[in-house]
């Protein structure tokens, strides 16, 4: 997508939120009040009833904790969803994330309850102007839902000559998917006028040394444009690619899920949140919650080290890291949102990993897998949602985890890892060059359900996370009902009460 369709769509978004809002039936303002009882033919009143209902009611009518509703009203499904493919389609690059910043500067402009801060490295916080959660004594620890703002591309980094460019390229793609590669340079900033330009790789250039020059930190490519225009040092690359869509088996093709599809869930579940506190929904605004977007996460999680070493969260905040991670075959697309155990680095903090797990398995009404004593159609209904180490990759919550945090993360499932088709085959080394050609790259692609279940699971976390360890707490319960046999024979006179296992709990 252009700089000119992307501010375009911007000015569109902030304009739909005036006229219909994101939240669809939650909205009861007064300019909104007028159409919804022409439409609807029912009052405030009775709406603001309907979303308390349909917020707080339990999936099960048991005290299991707030949840949201089983399904949102079909206006946020939509409203995501376009969120979605206009944000997976925004030129962004590790440095070069600003026009993903002016989307979100839009959204956060078109709601007057929230405000945007910026820290000193460019991260981005989006917080209520009147902080949820209670406060003082017994107060939860706040939680900071975070993802990141760019994607693998390229970056212009010198100017040849007159239609010939020398492109950095700031990610993890193999070299086998460069040859001959068609890109789009996005012409702009600097007063310049937005535009993009095709352009194919020539052949590839030395690479940006680091300071003491022991060291490549990109590799570089040469690129001729299809065209002479005034491109400029700075300027974003991207693999020329089809536009977004979402095909007939609900499966999302779109130019960079990783991160942008995370980003999107965070600020859609963020609006469910944030139209629920509006109509003072039940089980909603108990939870300090707040939304962090780092910079450079794909040449070394940059503006995540940055964001610790500035204290940008408080050292007591959870941590929950979304990402996009290559799906492989214990951890499918259209399997469900994955609740991350680990990654290729590290093993997250157990205790908020098994709180988000426990959130999950509430609002799905069945563990991540069946059982061995049950049947696989336990799982078959309700959400699906997966529990997984994926260890393909590492993601910002080891980063988080390094530097004391408690710290997990979120993931959907991805197709076409950071853009490159057949790479299962590429990596083996059985890819058919004669055959096929250079490999090329392609759209990525995860579900759509896998990234409506992943708002539906922030919500219910922003809602209700708990502090204990639901793990310990699991373990305690299981001791209580059969500590007895202990003691059969005589061979044991029991073993202690509840006390200090509440502690563990909280320990965790």
């Amino acid at each position: 997508m252009s700089g000119g369709q992307e501010v375009g769509s911007r000015k569109q978004e902030a304009g739909g939120e005036k006229r219909i809002g994101a939240g669809g039936g939650w909205r009861v303002g007064r300019r909104y009040t007028s159409r919804m009882s022409k439409r609807d033919g029912v009052g405030v009143r009775t709406a603001k009833k309907r979303a308390r209902r349909a917020v707080g009611a339990s999936a099960n009518g048991k005290a299991a904790g707030a949840r949201p509703p089983a399904v949102l009203p079909e206006r946020d499904r939509e409203a995501h969803k376009r969120w979605l493919l206009e944000i997976t389609q925004i030129p962004t690059a590790a440095g070069r994330e600003q026009r993903v910043a002016a989307w979100i500067r839009a959204w956060v402009a078109a709601r007057p309850e929230l405000v945007l801060k910026e820290d000193a490295a460019g991260n981005l916080v989006i917080e209520p102007k009147k902080r949820w959660g209670k406060s003082g004594a017994g107060a939860p620890r706040p939680i900071f839902i975070t993802a990141h703002l760019d994607h693998p591309a390229f970056v212009v980094e010198r100017i040849i000559g007159p239609g010939t460019v020398e492109l950095a390229f700031r990610g993890g793609v193999m070299d086998e998917y460069f040859r001959d590669a068609r890109v789009v340079v996005h012409v702009g900033d600097g007063g310049r006028a937005e535009r993009a330009v095709s352009a194919i790789l020539s052949g590839e250039g030395a690479g940006v040394a680091s300071a003491d020059g022991k060291e490549r930190l990109f590799k570089t490519y040469t690129a001729e444009l299809d065209e002479e225009v005034e491109v400029g040092v700075g300027d974003v690359g991207t693999w020329a690619l089809p536009p977004a869509e979402v095909d007939g088996h609900g499966i999302v093709h779109t130019h960079a899920c990783d991160d942008l599809a995370a980003l999107a869930a965070a600020l859609s579940a963020y609006d469910t949140l944030l139209q629920g506190m509006r109509v003072g929904a039940a089980g909603v605004g108990g939870q300090d919650v707040r939304l962090i977007f780092t910079r450079s996460e794909e040449i070394g999680f940059t503006g995540a080290i940055a964001a610790c070493k500035l204290r940008t969260m408080p050292k007591n905040a959870r941590v929950i890291a979304l990402e996009n991670s290559r799906s492989f075959a214990d951890s499918p697309i259209g399997g469900g949102p994955i609740v991350r155990v680990g990654d290729r680095m590290s093993v997250f903090s157990p205790r908020l990993t098994a709180a988000c797990a426990k959130r999950a398995e509430q609002i799905a009404g069945h563990a991540a897998s069946p059982r061995a004593t049950e049947r696989n159609a336990v799982v078959a209904e309700g959400m699906k949602w997966q529990r997984k180490l994926m260890a393909g990759g590492a993601c910002e919550a080891t980063v988080f985890c390094a530097y004391g945090y408690e710290a997990t993360c979120l993931c959907l499932p991805l197709g076409n890892y950071h853009n490159m088709a057949d790479l299962a085959d590429v990596q083996a080394g059985t890819y058919d060059v004669a055959a096929k050609g250079p490999p090329r790259v392609g759209r990525e692609f995860i579900a759509l359900g896998d990234y409506e279940g992943l708002v539906d699971l922030l919500v219910a976390i922003g809602m209700e996370l708990p502090e204990a360890n639901p793990v310990v707490e699991r373990i305690e319960k299981l001791y209580e009902k059969h500590e007895f046999v202990l003691r059969e024979g005589g061979a044991a006179k029991g073993v202690g009460g509840r006390k200090g296992a509440k502690r563990e709990a909280r320990r965790g």
